[in-house]
């Protein structure tokens, strides 16, 4: 292994053996949890590749995120993660609050929770062999002769792609950091096939699809996360190992227990993760406040944690407290560095570009309201639909049938689910109905005819 701070690279692994058949090398523009499927899945099937991330340190920071590990995310990590380390927290039931903090409906789901920061260094380990805390109980995966070379380049912004009839060209501009001075050089590198895995705002897709833009879906999610020995108990009661979930007017409140620092399971170090769904109208003085950071920054899209400003805390805590069960109002008073993003949707209409050497997926394809709970599953499933393909295992027409398919069903499925929870009052039962549609398991589920208009043209 090789490590570079000067110049934004690491790179590992790889060697040649005799006979084997070239496979094409592959660029993944984004090195967050989709580019990293890709990246660890192509690996291991002795696919050379490159990432290209534009943060310009070589460690994401945690986003301090829980995340449901559907049946794809679990899939993934059983067929690659050489880690051993457990990736998920058991939820056993689900539980439905009323606004005084009583249960009033519950029923046996088993769920399994996970985290965005232990995904990713899981997902670092098993690339460029990242070794970080996260791996204690686990080990450092070894490098196997069959993997395929890599190379984790950070500091890089995509700035444009060509298509050059065998290949792609692409663009892009390395940010250097040396003694407080920083410092931009353009590059170039070629890809047999490149995929877009740079999220819902890709830079890929706005390239080849400009008019495809995010649009914001009327709400805003407040998550953020508290120590499970700092909930009271009654909010154990029904956060610990649960589900929760609470319905109100404009709003949406569910909790769950996830890996704890480090990605510990240990019961007692975990922590419970809030998501809080709250309408606030485009326009609105009330949006123009929640999304205007502590340094006066209006933020499109996101505030990271520790950038929300003192105001707009303080209204979204008293919101809670006038709105919310207590159980849940509490977790909002007791986090510390909670975060806000905009909800938004997007979908392009094709996965497939340049003549197949371009490929979409997970959120640079399709973009979900969260109501679904499966993007991070989208991601992983595209990536092993991709590997199937790539290796000769389904055709290419079935390539883009599955995956355009579900991300059309996902998509139009949260809009529909998304406008029922935030913009419509209904008995809980029917949010329940919804809930549980959701969770249906993707290969049980029957996409309308319509999902596959158009798909053999692509």
């Amino acid at each position: 292994m090789a490590t570079n701070g000067l110049n934004g690279t690491h790179a590992n692994g790889g060697h040649e053996t005799n006979g084997r058949a070239k496979k094409p090398n592959l660029v993944i523009v984004g090195g967050s949890l989709g580019g990293l499927f890709a990246g660890v899945a192509l690996k291991t099937h002795g696919y050379n590749t490159t990432i290209l991330e534009r943060t310009p340190e070589n460690l994401l920071h945690n986003q301090g995120a829980g995340i449901v590990a559907g049946g794809d995310t679990l899939e993934f990590f059983k067929r690659y993660d050489r880690t051993g380390k457990p990736v998920a927290v058991p939820s056993f039931k689900r539980l439905y609050l009323n606004r005084k903090g009583d249960v009033i409906h519950e029923e046996i789901n088993r769920q399994n929770m996970t985290s965005w920061d232990l995904c990713y260094y899981l997902l670092r380990a098993n690339y460029d062999q990242i070794d970080s805390p996260y791996l204690e109980g686990g080990k450092l995966p070894e490098i196997r002769p069959t993997d395929g070379q890599i190379k984790y380049i950070y500091g890089a912004t995509v700035t444009g792609i060509e298509d050059k009839d065998s290949h792609v060209l692409v663009s892009y501009t390395r940010n250097h950091h040396d003694d407080n001075n920083a410092t931009e050089e353009p590059s170039t590198i070629q890809a047999d096939i490149l995929i877009a895995a740079d999220g819902p705002s890709s830079t890929i897709r706005a390239i080849l699809e400009p008019q495809v833009q995010r649009t914001y879906a009327g709400y805003c999610v407040i998550r953020g996360t508290v120590p499970e020995p700092e909930g009271s108990p009654a909010a154990l009661a029904v956060f610990r190992e649960r589900f929760c979930f609470f319905h109100g007017p404009q709003m949406r409140n569910l909790t769950y227990t996830i890996a704890g620092e480090h990605g510990t399971t240990e019961p007692g170090k975990r922590l419970l993760n809030f998501v809080w769904y709250a309408n606030f109208p485009e326009g609105s003085l009330e949006l123009e406040k929640l999304m205007t950071d502590k340094e006066g920054r209006r933020r499109r899209i996101t505030i990271p944690p520790g950038m929300i400003a003192p105001g707009p805390w303080e209204m979204v805590k008293e919101m809670g407290q006038q709105r919310l069960p207590p159980q849940m109002a509490e977790m909002a008073e007791k986090t510390r560095s909670p975060f806000v993003q905009c909800i938004t949707d997007v979908i392009a209409p094709k996965n497939l570009y340049m003549g197949d050497k371009v490929v979409l997926i997970g959120d640079s394809l399709a973009g979900f309201q969260p109501h679904t709970v499966a993007s991070t599953s989208q991601a992983a499933f595209d990536v092993m639909c991709l590997v199937e393909w790539l290796d000769g295992k389904v055709e290419r027409r079935e390539f883009v049938r599955r995956t355009m398919q579900f991300a059309r069903a996902m998509q139009d499925m949260g809009v529909r689910i998304g406008n029922r929870s935030q913009f419509e009052e209904l008995d809980v039962g029917e949010y329940i109905e919804d809930r549980n549609f959701a969770s249906i398991k993707r290969e049980e589920r029957v996409y309308p005819a319509w999902t596959a208009e158009g798909l053999d043209e692509i």
